[in-house]
């Protein structure tokens, strides 16, 4: 019975659990029916800010968005129509007023995406609806802002017009086109270039949406077509000449420009949202819901440097399309691609100084220009490759230059310092090596010569970096100095010995083996060395005498030996020759005797033939 119980249970909680799910669920889907502000007008109406509401609207969504905008003039009826594409009624989706200043402020966004299948791919569908442009109270850079801000985010750009196309309509385009030039331009080669390769955006697709009541005639098509055709200047007009420059960089949309008109829905617009479809014109409702499917085929997913965009990626987009606007007093394209471009010279310089941090200072000065161009190469291939914009984008290549150059000349400060650290080191020892060189005990030609050697060499190998042609000028000259200091010393400490060495053999000769030939020898070396050179000979030719040539060679063969250091063992050496000498002399010559005597003795007694007497 416990058991079924237990299980019952479990059951009823994992239902509770489900249910409440569910209901929160619902209650945020609830809660996202509506309208959010994503960007707003700051007090002065001249700068945008982010709306922290509408950002978490978005952020909720997991898979590649597409965003539609309707721009236009204020009072054109946009948010009236993003209600009818959305099928929303006026109390329910967005705001729409009927007095004569706007009714949306900055940029609002639908909380509810529609999703699309597009291409095999699902797709988060949202729509915004952007403050008109023209109004009172409000200067042409906010308008600007909001039109470029529009353009840069969406995936389709719906340009809600009234009646027709004016001039100041054309003209509001150069801004948006500009962008496309710069951000959308590698897009254009994109048929031609290898598979794979990034792009920097693919641009948005333009909607004319011309709502008029007169549909006799040309078609919206060739009425947008002859609008935007060039206009005769045979007098050189500067203004005119203007005028046809924004109509020659409107053909960068090219293919991605599609015209559609749509008549009023009602003569009675200001009732239009308490009315049903069935009173509404029928011509308007076929081509509203013609409408819908124009739309709905030219949705793609935006893309941003060849990848689709989530919604946490999406409002990363958005925030760094705003923080461009908002950079100066008035939006420039230049601005927008500095700040599109920061992050990308920012992953660039990293590149360069990853490269450079894997070289182990100090290092030659040519190796470190050499790492220095093959980092900065992959540097610009990168930058070259990721870069927003054609022509404004050259000045953020000469930021990356001159950034780079600070990296280098900082790699260079600290190569110079270690190599300075270094070779002052290496130096140090050798200086070290060269000061116990000198004061050997028992001097030795070849034993300085070895250790001068091994100094050098040491010091050439280890000694890298711009410091060593200034530290090997200073390690020749305390070589050479060493050098001299040493040969002097030399025949000065090697005659001073051989003076102690002939003494030490007349006290061995006279008193310790007893040999008088070792003893005269002695005494003829002391008289020759203490009175026959200073006599006839100076310091400096008894050094150039090949006899002395000779004593040093002698001298040599016995101080010198890979194996054993006799400076350091010399002492010692002495110590245990004088004392097997002393052993030698007093305690076997006391053992000498006595088998000498004994014998001698004990025959004579034994030998003996006198009788014994009392």
């Amino acid at each position: 019975m416990g058991w079924p119980r237990c299980a019952l249970a479990v059951w009823a909680a994992a239902a509770v659990v489900a249910m409440l799910a569910a209901a929160v669920g619902e209650s945020d889907a609830g809660e996202l029916e509506r309208a959010f502000p994503i960007v707003e007008p700051d007090y002065g109406h001249t700068k945008l800010r982010l709306s922290k509401e509408g950002l978490e609207a978005i952020q909720r969504i997991k898979t590649p968005i597409a965003a539609v905008s309707v721009i236009g003039p204020y009072r054109s009826g946009k948010s009236f129509l993003l209600n009818q594409l959305l099928s929303l009624s006026c109390d329910k989706g967005f705001g729409v007023g009927h007095m004569r200043d706007t009714k949306t402020k900055g940029i609002w966004i639908w909380g509810t995406p529609v999703e699309l299948d597009v291409d095999g791919s699902k797709v988060s569908v949202i729509y915004l609806d952007t403050e008109g442009f023209e109004s009172i109270g409000k200067s042409n850079v906010y308008d600007d802002r909001i039109f470029a801000l529009a353009a840069v985010l969406s995936s389709l750009l719906v340009y809600n017009l009234p009646e027709t196309i004016r001039e100041a309509d054309i003209s509001r385009l150069s801004f948006a086109v500009e962008l496309a030039e710069e951000f959308y331009g590698r897009f254009a080669c994109c048929r031609f270039c290898l598979e794979g390769q990034d792009v920097a955006f693919e641009p948005a697709k333009l909607l004319w949406l011309i709502q008029r009541d007169f549909l006799q005639g040309k078609s919206v098509q060739q009425m947008v077509d002859e609008a935007l055709q060039r206009v005769p200047n045979s007098n050189g007009d500067k203004y005119i000449d203007e005028v046809n420059q924004i109509r020659d960089s409107l053909a960068v949309m090219g293919d991605n420009s599609t015209a559609f008109s749509l008549p009023q829905p009602h003569l009675q617009r200001t009732k239009l949202c308490d009315m049903e479809d069935q009173e509404l014109e029928p011509l308007y409702v076929k081509r509203r819901d013609e409408l819908k499917q124009v739309v709905v085929s030219m949705i793609k997913p935006k893309i941003v440097q060849g990848k689709t965009l989530n919604g946490k990626e999406f409002v990363s987009f958005l925030g760094q399309i705003l923080e461009a606007l908002n950079k100066g007093e008035i939006p420039s394209t230049g601005s927008l691609v500095e700040v599109f471009n920061k992050g990308i010279l920012e992953r660039c310089l990293k590149v360069y100084t990853e490269r450079m941090e894997r070289v182990g200072l100090p290092v030659s000065v040519d190796k470190l220009q050499q790492v220095h161009g093959l980092a900065e190469d992959e540097a610009r291939k990168l930058f070259g490759k990721q870069h927003f914009g054609k022509h404004y984008a050259a000045q953020s290549f000469l930021n990356l230059d001159e950034e780079m150059k600070k990296v280098f000349r900082n790699y260079g400060l600290a190569n110079e310092y270690q190599s300075s650290k270094l070779c002052e080191a290496r130096f140090s020892e050798c200086e070290e090596k060269m000061d116990h060189l000198q004061a050997l005990k028992l001097p030795s030609m070849a034993k300085f010569n070895a250790g001068f050697l091994r100094c050098n060499q040491s010091f050439v190998m280890e000694c890298v970096g711009p410091a060593k042609e200034n530290y090997e000028h200073r390690m020749s000259k305390m070589l050479a100095r060493s050098r001299a200091v040493f040969v002097r010393e030399y025949n000065n400490k090697l005659f001073n010995w051989l003076v102690a060495f002939s003494l030490i053999m007349v006290v061995i000769g006279r008193f310790v083996i007893k040999l008088l030939l070792l003893e005269v020898a002695a005494w003829v070396m002391f008289i020759f060395l203490e009175t026959y050179t200073r006599l006839f000979w100076s310091s400096d030719s008894l050094y150039y005498n090949p006899v002395w040539h000779i004593v040093v060679s002698s001298w040599e063969t016995i101080v010198y030996s890979p194996v054993l250091d006799l400076d350091r063992w010399a002492i010692p050496i002495v110590i245990v020759l004088s004392f097997l000498a002393i052993y030698w002399r007093c305690i076997g010559a006391r053992q000498r005797i006595g088998r000498s005597l004994l014998p001698l003795y004990n025959g004579s007694f034994r030998s003996s033939s006198r009788p014994r007497t009392d």
